[in-house]
């Protein structure tokens, strides 16, 4: 995914039922000012995203979805799948940490969501990162070169123009903890270096990274002031309509001109 704009994702998790999420929309619609240089993507539940997608100009959100199933269509009692999707959403995050440790999805689930979004002409978010146990025994690097193989086998370079990265440290989320600036700036790289034994340096330095951990109001603006960083995926900051306004608009500050 080109690095023209800055991607700014809310991932609501599972927060917000139908009449809050139409609130929440409502009330960020007359904050949020759309700008060029910035995506503002929101990634609510299942549940909502259809009813969101009628109720918000195109022009100033898109929809993400949180989750769904690889397979097109079939016998999967109470899965959605991407097929469904198209339409309703533009992006869809894959391989989130929690999908990974909490519902133990594997590399392969991970590698077939990606390509089934693809096919959907869905954009995917695939998100890496590490545990607090792999980065105390030094393995940050080998952990996301071994998710980012994983996510990407048998996606070409031309799909991959389709795709983000989304570096989410395990042991940031929803910690508290922040990752100081220049452990992101070298997991970022770490990832563009891997992209390029892939794909090419043009593939490298196109690709949009994100970073998501533990996002707040004060930090957002020293995440996005990296040269290597090109958005933010925010969970719990992104459920107060205020606190993601003002994340918004600091992405319309020196991080977009220092792009531009």
């Amino acid at each position: 995914m080109a690095r023209d704009k800055t991607l700014i994702v809310g991932n609501w998790k599972m927060n917000l039922n139908m009449g809050e999420a139409s609130l929440y929309v409502h009330q960020l619609s007359k904050m949020v000012k759309p700008h060029r240089d910035v995506e503002v993507i929101l990634a609510p539940t299942s549940l909502v995203l259809q009813s969101l997608s009628l109720q918000i100009n195109p022009r100033q959100f898109k929809l993400a979805a949180q989750n769904f199933y690889w397979r097109d269509q079939g016998a999967y009692t109470g899965e959605i799948s991407a097929s469904q999707l198209r339409g309703v959403v533009q992006y869809a995050l894959v391989g989130h940490s929690e999908r990974r440790h909490v519902f133990h999805e594997s590399d392969k689930d991970t590698r077939a969501k990606v390509q089934a979004a693809i096919r959907n002409r869905i954009k995917p978010i695939l998100c890496i990162g590490e545990t607090a146990f792999e980065r105390s025994e030094g393995e940050t690097n080998d952990v996301l070169h071994d998710q980012l193989i994983g996510g990407l086998a048998n996606i070409t370079s031309e799909e991959l123009e389709q795709v983000a990265i989304a570096y989410e440290p395990v042991w940031a989320i929803g910690s508290g903890q922040n990752a100081v600036p220049a452990d992101v700036t070298a997991a970022a790289r770490a990832i563009r270096s891997q992209i390029k034994h892939l794909y090419g340096e043009k593939a490298a330095n196109n690709i949009a990274i994100l970073y998501g951990g533990s996002v707040k109001e004060d930090s957002a603006a020293d995440y996005l002031a990296l040269d290597e960083i090109d958005g933010l995926l925010v969970g719990g900051a992104s459920l107060d309509a205020h606190v993601f306004n003002e994340i918004i608009k600091k992405a319309h500050k020196p991080a977009s001109a220092g792009k531009e």
